[in-house]
């Protein structure tokens, strides 16, 4: 690890907390439910069930938030979105919690809001608006009533696979969506829009689209006690367990991304250093050869010893006395000669 990963990772663990971050989600939180509970509650009573519309509310609700709150916390807005940022080191631990702690909140202060301004009357009970704006399965479901007539339900194993896929593909767009730094990316918005519009087209007619345990929470509080077939409170659990589980996965699947992408790379300098190692020792090489035949050459050159010199001069000495004696020889003729 180096140093700048080490400084960052460091930097995600610190128990530093980010005032602005928590503020962004608890009031994103609060007016993405209560965008949620209002359209769930009222549109299948004015204009029949629509999944369609309720999946583009949806949608719409977090794309807005993820939009103007990205910046500070990154736009998570569900625990476990939160969760999984915090398992692959984009949210430190402290500031998950509170994230976590600040959408909670402002999930059951949406329907607390909801509880306060739906209209209520003896032809209108609080039944009737709640029973679509709950999460639930079996006869918990939206389509319970539907179903019923066939002689069907959709059990809790359907509610968990469908619940568990859902939220598997809207952490996964999250963690794609949040940079190392914990902000959201530019594309962001689109990208947590999609995804939650996705979840809930398959997932409304069977648990009433929860995705999220802070949106489940919110609204079971209220309803508990609104003469509900089945209480919101008993079936909660489920709306925790899917998105954790949904999490686990999706963090372990990029754990192990990740550490075999770094064991890519340390193979590849490995073999970068290998190369390296080998080109310094062929040079090294080349460079003894070269050495070698100077040291040949060298060799081959012998000085000229003192033996050499002195028979040289010898031989010199010898000349000159030679010479000399050819030199008399002449005189001596040449006086002969003028005598005569």
């Amino acid at each position: 690890m180096t140093e700048q990963q080490a400084q960052h990772t460091e930097s995600k663990t610190s128990p530093a907390i980010s005032i602005s971050g928590i503020c962004s989600e608890l009031v994103g939180s609060f007016l993405i439910f209560l965008a949620i509970y209002l359209v769930s509650a009222l549109s299948p009573s004015l204009y029949g069930p629509s999944a369609i519309l309720i999946a583009a509310a949806t949608g719409l609700a977090y794309a807005a938030m993820t939009f103007i709150f990205g910046r500070f916390s990154g736009g998570q807005f569900n625990p476990a979105v939160t969760l999984a940022a915090m398992l692959v080191n984009k949210t430190g631990i402290v500031n998950g919690i509170c994230y976590i702690v600040a959408q909670v909140v402002g999930a059951i202060v949406a329907g607390g809001v909801v509880k306060l301004v739906l209209p209520t009357s003896k032809a209108a009970p609080a039944r009737m608006w709640f029973a679509n704006a709950v999460n639930g399965y079996d006869q918990g479901s939206i389509s319970s009533a539907q179903l019923q007539q066939a002689g069907v339900s959709f059990g809790i194993l359907f509610a968990v696979i469908v619940e568990v896929i859902a939220t598997i593909i809207i952490v996964a767009a999250s963690l794609s969506a949040i940079d190392d730094d914990g902000k959201a990316t530019k594309n962001a918005a689109a990208i947590m829009g999609v995804a939650y519009a996705v979840g809930v087209t398959f997932t409304y007619p069977i648990t009433g689209a929860s995705l999220n345990p802070a949106r489940a929470t919110g609204i079971a509080i209220f309803a508990n006690n609104a003469g509900l077939t089945t209480s919101p409170l008993k079936q909660l659990w489920i709306f925790w367990i899917c998105p954790i589980l949904a999490a686990a996965i999706v963090a372990i699947v990029v754990i192990v991304a990740q550490m075999l992408s770094s064991k890519n790379s340390n193979d590849v300098e490995a073999l970068d250093v290998t190369a390296d190692w080998e080109k310094e020792d062929s040079k090294s090489e080349a460079d003894n050869e070269d050495e070698s035949s100077d040291s040949e050459k060298s060799d081959d050159f012998q000085m000229p010893s003192l033996s050499d010199a002195d028979n040289t001069s010898d031989s010199a000495d010898q000349n000159k006395t030679d010479n000399n004696e050819t030199v008399e020889s002449f005189d001596i003729k040449d006086t002969g000669t003028d005598k005569d």
